[in-house]
């Protein structure tokens, strides 16, 4: 039995807490969708309006200065490093088909 089997809605992934690489997950389905999160049950549980609208808020005053930061700790990092070649073997690849009769 595989752990894809076990948790529905999310797939196991590395992700960074600090500078450490630790085991998270993807969320696949529910109100979360594409968002990592530490555990599974967070991707279907309800959303804190107020700390939503908050987070809207400070992205709208911060976002640019926190863009330019974590794209130079996810360049030079080495934490950011590793999780990068840890996580290239979950990514699906998507190979084109072969035709049948085509003589290339």
């Amino acid at each position: 039995m595989f752990v894809r089997e076990i948790i529905e809605g999310a797939t196991p992934i590395f992700g960074k807490t600090g500078n450490k690489v630790v085991r998270k997950y993807r969320c696949t389905s529910g109100s979360r969708k594409g968002r990592i999160v530490a555990k599974p049950g967070t991707c279907t549980a309800p959303k804190n309006v107020k700390a939503m609208t908050t987070m809207k808020k400070t992205r709208r005053s911060k976002g640019a200065t926190v863009s330019i930061k974590s794209n130079r700790t996810k360049r030079t990092s080495p934490a950011s490093q590793k999780l990068k070649r840890l996580n290239v073997g979950s990514r699906r690849t998507l190979r084109p088909r072969k035709r049948r009769g085509s003589k290339r």
